[in-house]
């Protein structure tokens, strides 16, 4: 392909001959503050050859607290649906890009590009596909990888069109890699070509590998395409491109069977990205097309600005070094005058010292009690009392040196930042003056997490566009990731029924995810909770509602850390959920309806109890009517036997005028003396019986 190769060597040269010394000075810069010696590189280190030449590297520590600002504040990607609706495939997507970060050591990537972006002022890292198990020969699912790329400063670079700050607009971009010559022979057998690479800074570094440098040249080529629209019966589009009906031979017949027209066409760019590799040559690997429709290469600035038309950059350290090679000017000299004696030496004739030279040179070391001299005698050979001639004068810091050390110093204070204001924290000073002072140190590193902000989003951005053609596989287990780093699983374009329109549809499509993206930059997980765990405490105390503190308490056992805690945060989870003070997620959404319905299908206990006074006030109720029944029955019992009695008599007196009327008048007296006779025995007290 001499085509493709001339074509990239000529843009590969524009764009270098436009950011040579741009470039040269951002490794410069990184050099400057992370290399012991790089702070006298070139003419200054000239002039002060032989001599004390002492580093006091103030610029270090300005450097690392700006990235261990960013470490502590990590940056987060957040997908969300174009129409704002709440979408689960967006909360999908989040803890998908969160594994991939994790299982790919994405934060690496992120920590040398930020390091590198403060440092020199550009850094960068670059998104690949790969086997998700690499061991596993049946395995053949793909995962997306964040790896990181070093140099880029003198490694990654965008067409000179592109403007953007993300590079999304970027045409092409080229990524420099090094290789050892065996390694480039035994991979590619051939002779080996370097790509030429220019900028490059090697003061200090006397030996370098041999090493061949191979060009990754990415460009986004354009294609013009047709989408067709197709309605079914039931008013639902569809969309197919040319490619679905060649790879379909009967798809155009299955949509005009089930009554599906076509409605409008719409005419699309489709972007690809195509991938070679590149030596000094020709191409060695013609790598096709890669997933997704961007430029793989995050960029990230440290300051950024395009000046003349051409694209300057820059980190923390340019601004700084002049201050920091005069500190290091003024403090060896110091050192070199602190080194010269401070005794006044005698000045002698080399009479007077001929033959005592080494005692006089060893004074310094050994310490003589005295010291020897040869007498000087006249010309009688009469001794002289002759003394030194001079003596030498102690030398003297210069008043202009000492008025410079303290300009510098305040120099590189406003430079670097007044670190020891927020370090040292001086009794009676209150809170709010402590945290206004931070707060103007953190303002000092705003801009850098600004623009890591920006490429963080880039990178959600290019991960989404891989994704959707990666994470396709139906019923595919995907794991993902909690803010939490709480580990799940979902299942890939799992089959489901709309409620609402009655059609299959699949859940986790990531083929139909199109999300708007969002960063927040904040604290750390760890140091947020500690910090919500401190304002819930002191909320705590400004309430006397026992709902609320217990709404509190929860929260702040949920923002606990420590070792073993993971279930009484669940606990009070549940808790708060079961208060209605938190929302659930889908899953406790479903447990939560369960438990309402096995709830309502139990009686409630309160309503049982009335149900029970009610029970047996009824049955009071029956027990006294069933006793008022029976009483009446009982009288009307009584009045029968009374009635039944009365009739016994009236018939035992008729029975009885019967038979008296039958027998003799003798036999009626005798009979009624007898009845006499009976009822006084019956009649008589118990005494006279």
């Amino acid at each position: 392909m001499p085509n493709i190769h001339q074509q990239a060597l000529q843009q590969f040269d524009r764009i270098q001959d436009a950011q040579w010394e741009e470039r040269e000075q951002c490794v410069a810069d990184r050099r400057f503050y992370s290399i012991a010696g790089a702070q006298w590189e070139g003419d200054l280190g000239l002039q002060f050859e032989n001599r004390p030449r002492f580093e006091v590297n103030k610029i270090h520590l300005s450097v690392i607290r700006i990235i261990n600002e960013y470490r502590n504040n990590r940056i987060t990607v957040d997908f969300t649906a174009k129409d704002g609706k709440e979408d689960s495939l967006a909360d999908t997507c989040d803890g998908r890009y969160r594994a991939d970060e994790q299982d790919s050591n994405g934060q690496d990537a992120y920590d040398n590009a930020f390091e590198e972006a403060v440092g020199g002022g550009i850094g960068a890292w670059r998104l690949i596909t790969c086997y998700e198990d690499d061991d596993d020969d049946e395995n053949e699912y793909q995962r997306i990888a964040i790896e990181p790329i070093y140099d880029a400063d003198s490694s990654v670079f965008f067409d000179l069109n592109s403007k953007k700050q993300d590079k999304s607009d970027a045409k092409h971009c080229f990524v420099i890699r090094s290789l050892p010559i065996d390694s480039y022979i035994e991979e590619y057998d051939d002779d080996p070509a370097s790509w030429p690479k220019d900028i490059e800074s090697t003061e200090f570094d006397w030996t370098t590998p041999d090493v061949v440098y191979l060009a990754e040249y990415y460009v986004i080529e354009e294609k013009p395409k047709i989408v067709e629209i197709w309605q079914d019966a039931g008013g639902q589009e569809s969309r197919y491109t040319k490619e679905d009906f060649e790879e379909d031979d009967k798809l155009f017949e299955m949509l005009t069977a089930t009554g599906s027209r076509k409605i409008r066409e719409k005419k699309v760019r489709q972007k690809r990205v195509h991938k070679y590799i590149l030596n000094g040559n020709t191409v060695l690997e013609d790598c096709g097309y890669i997933a997704g429709s961007c430029i793989p290469i995050v960029c990230v600035f440290g300051k950024r600005w395009f000046v003349d038309n051409i694209e300057r950059c820059m980190g923390h350290v340019r601004l700084s070094k002049d201050a920091q090679r005069l500190k290091n000017m003024q403090l060896s000299k110091l050192g070199e005058i602190s080194a010269l004696s401070t005794v006044e030496k005698p000045i002698m004739t080399p009479e007077q010292v001929a033959g005592h030279e080494v005692m006089w040179s060893d004074d310094n070391i050994k310490n003589y009690p005295y010291l020897l001299t040869n007498p000087i005698v006249d010309m009688n050979g009469n001794i002289q009392p002759v003394g030194p001639l001079a003596y030498t004068k102690v030398p003297q810091v210069p008043p202009a040196m000492a008025a410079l050390l303290q300009i510098t110093e305040q120099d590189m204070q406003d430079l670097l930042g007044n670190q020891q204001a927020a370090e040292e924290i001086q009794p009676n000073v209150s809170g709010k003056a402590i945290e206004l002072i931070q707060n103007k140190l953190d303002m000092q590193s705003f801009i850098y997490m600004s623009n890591m902000a920006k490429a963080v989003k880039r990178s959600g951005e290019i991960w989404l566009s891989m994704a959707k053609e990666i994470y396709v596989e139906e019923e595919r287990d995907l794991k993902i990731m909690s803010p939490q780093k709480d580990i799940d699983s979902v299942r890939l374009m799992e089959p489901m029924i709309n409620e609402e329109t009655g059609a299959v549809e699949y859940k986790n499509d990531f083929s139909r995810a199109k999300f708007d993206l969002t960063v927040s930059v904040g604290p750390s997980t760890a140091s947020k909770r500690a910090a919500t765990v401190r304002a819930l405490t002191g909320m705590m105390q400004m309430t006397a509602d026992p709902a609320d503190q217990a709404v509190m308490t929860g929260l702040a056992m949920m923002n606990m850390e420590g070792e073993g805690i993971d279930d009484i945060r669940q606990y009070y989870r549940k808790k708060l959920i079961n208060m209605g003070a938190i929302e659930p997620n889908e899953e406790e959404a479903k447990e939560l309806a369960a438990q309402q319905q096995a709830m309502a299908s139990q009686p409630n206990p309160q309503q049982q109890y009335l149900d029970a006074l009610s029970a047996e006030a009824m049955a009071k109720a029956q027990k006294a009517q069933a006793d008022t029944q029976l009483t009446a029955m009982k009288a009307q019992q009584s009045q029968a036997d009374t009635a039944y009695t009365a009739a016994r008599a009236e018939e035992t007196k008729a029975k009885t005028a019967e038979t008296l009327s039958k027998m003799s008048r003798e036999e009626q007296k005798a009979t009624v003396n007898t009845i006499k006779d009976l009822t006084q025995v019956q009649t008589m007290p118990q005494s006279n019986a």
